[in-house]
């Protein structure tokens, strides 16, 4: 046991003095905002991957909501994690609405199990330390460049709404039927011509999905 303690702690400390996190210019620059701007009381607060970070008008939206944005792009489940005290807890939202995952798959690195289980820790992280906070789920969108990944996409949502479904005070937003067409695929002009990165008219499809499950 003290072995496994002591290696735990090297870990810690190797960590402590190698290069800093990848995205630690970007926590750093919220931070740097936040000096010059100071967020809003009991916000919805907006986190996750590129598909937050590229929603640029989301206030337009819902104009009549306290929201406040804080995505990095190319994030995975696991940095949100890393960093939930410096981009979620630090402004105690009154909503947590989340997109992320979809690049902890298209990594080829995580199943849909490994995926539902980093959202299943970020959860208990935030609703430990904001247990009056709505936690809401965007769900793993489509994306036609990452075709090959959708099994396993689809399973993770699978997953993480069965979790969610047995706990208070969440919901789970599925997007995907709203960027369908008659044949079942995403459309193709909802997205830009990396085919992964949405474009005005999928914003367009997401907001009224998502419109009802904002408090």
């Amino acid at each position: 046991m003290k072995n496994v303690i002591y290696l735990i702690l090297l870990i810690r400390s190797v960590k402590s003095f190698g290069q800093p996190h990848r995205f630690e210019k970007d926590i750093q620059a919220f931070e740097a905002q936040d000096q010059q701007t100071p967020p809003p009381a009991n916000a919805i607060l907006f986190t996750g991957s590129s598909s937050i970070v590229y929603w640029n008008n989301l206030s337009q939206y819902y104009p009549d909501k306290v929201l406040l944005k804080r995505g990095f792009g190319g994030s995975e489940l696991s940095d949100v994690r890393y960093f939930a005290d410096r981009v979620i807890v630090r402004y105690r939202p009154k909503q947590v609405v989340l997109y992320a995952g979809e690049n902890d798959i298209a990594t080829g690195k995580q199943t849909a199990r490994q995926t539902y289980a980093r959202l299943v820790d970020l959860f208990h992280y935030v609703r430990k330390k904001l247990p009056d906070a709505t936690f809401t789920f965007i769900a793993i969108k489509l994306s036609p460049s990452r075709r090959q990944f959708w099994p396993v996409m689809d399973d993770a949502n699978r997953r993480i709404s069965r979790f969610l479904a047995r706990k208070p005070n969440t919901q789970f937003v599925d997007i995907r039927p709203s960027m369908a067409g008659p044949n079942g695929q995403p459309i193709s002009e909802l997205f830009r011509p990396d085919s992964l990165h949405m474009t005005e008219k999928g914003y367009q499809r997401w907001a009224p999905v998502l419109q009802p499950y904002l408090k």
